[in-house]
């Protein structure tokens, strides 16, 4: 079971952060200040912290400086109502591993804790991933499905792996824009659909995974039944 931190000063919504951390099986225990939050941060019992980025007493950027200041390594979520990349910048610069704008889904929230606790450590550095019969090369970028070679663009690789990296898990079109495209905000664009179909056409045949679309939510890389 993972224990998560919960850092948030609105009664609301920690009550329904929590309620929902719960239902996916997470053990969860508040903060309800930063003073509080900081200390039991500090100690180092938790796999994953949600931070309110706007706090009475001490700041979220603050205390998440802090925490890599004193070499706790914890993956911190920053939730914050403030949504301009450049308040983002500042979040992931002072040590914030995610930063997701008020308000937001409950759904993607627990999708992107399951992002931050499946990372591999600096210790752990991956050179391949295993999904089925599809294996990916991270050195030299290939691609191989049946031992036969897939020939990708560099962005459908990039698509490829990050999907592989949470195969199983939902991912969901925003979290694609930042990881894949580097946008911090929906371009109103079907780049990511036009990406998937091409993808799905490279994807077949005999232990090749499936890439479902979960409307109204994200995708998740399947085994094909």
């Amino acid at each position: 079971m993972s224990h998560a931190l919960v850092i948030e000063d609105d009664a609301v919504t920690s009550q329904a952060i929590i309620t929902e951390l719960e239902a996916h099986g997470f053990k969860a225990q508040l903060a309800d200040n930063g003073r509080d939050g900081l200390a039991l941060a500090i100690s180092g019992n938790h796999n994953v912290i949600t931070l309110d980025r706007m706090l009475p007493d001490f700041d979220g950027l603050t205390i998440v400086s802090t925490l890599r200041q004193l070499g706790v390594q914890t993956p911190v979520l920053m939730i914050s109502a403030l949504s301009d990349v450049d308040e983002r910048v500042r979040g992931l610069r002072s040590g914030g591993d995610d930063y997701l704008t008020k308000p937001f889904s409950m759904v993607e929230m627990i999708a992107r804790l399951e992002v931050l606790l499946r990372v591999p450590s600096a210790k752990e550095v991956e050179h391949c991933l295993n999904f089925g019969d599809l294996q990916v090369n991270l050195i030299v970028q290939t691609a191989m499905l049946n031992g036969h070679a897939i020939s990708l663009l560099p962005t459908e690789f990039k698509l490829l792996t990050y999907l592989m990296r949470n195969a199983g898990q939902l991912v969901t079109r925003t979290m694609l824009f930042e990881e894949v495209w580097g946008y911090h905000f929906d371009p109103g664009t079907n780049i990511i659909d036009v990406h998937l179909t091409r993808l799905r056409k490279k994807l077949t045949g005999p232990g090749a995974p499936t890439i479902q679309t979960i409307r109204g939510s994200g995708y998740v890389l399947v085994e094909k039944d």
